[in-house]
């Protein structure tokens, strides 16, 4: 049984140039679909120290609103465990509305110095996967199981 499939993979292999001559089976590149997802290349490596550095924890969203001014910017309060509440700011106010937000679970890193965004101190780093279709950027926040507890590292 075994030698009848390997003596049918081999016909199949020789007849390919033949089907392909005869408009069968093209070497020629296959289509890129319109609507299949742009990823970003591969960063440069870094070393493990230099990764080990980033601080990832777990967070609850707690409160999310809309920063007044700003079309982007969305203001979160999150419960990373610590005891005291983090706020953290993200543009992605175009993706999601602060109410759906509310009660999720997210990766942030958190050891990222303060910086001040329309006055207000961000103090972390909110995860997100961003990509292309059709020329349309989209984002799409990590969020995570809601039985992994604020706080919880990420290694």
């Amino acid at each position: 049984m075994a030698d009848e499939q390997m003596a049918a993979q081999a016909a199949d292999t020789e007849a390919a140039p033949e089907a392909a001559a005869a408009g069968g089976v093209s070497e020629e590149a296959p289509q890129v679909d319109p609507s299949a997802p742009t990823i970003e290349p591969v960063a440069d490596q870094i070393d493990f120290d230099t990764f080990s550095k980033s601080d990832m924890r777990v967070c609850k969203i707690l409160e999310c609103s809309a920063v007044k001014k700003s079309k982007k910017l969305l203001q979160f309060t999150l419960d990373d465990g610590s005891g005291t509440n983090r706020t953290i700011l993200s543009g992605i106010h175009m993706y999601y509305e602060p109410e759906e937000l509310v009660g999720k679970t997210v990766l942030a890193i958190v050891n990222i110095p303060p910086r001040k965004m329309m006055g207000i101190d961000s103090c972390g780093m909110l995860l997100s996967a961003v990509y292309e279709v059709a020329g349309e950027e989209r984002l799409h926040l990590v969020m995570l199981d809601d039985a992994i507890p604020a706080g919880a590292k990420l290694y």
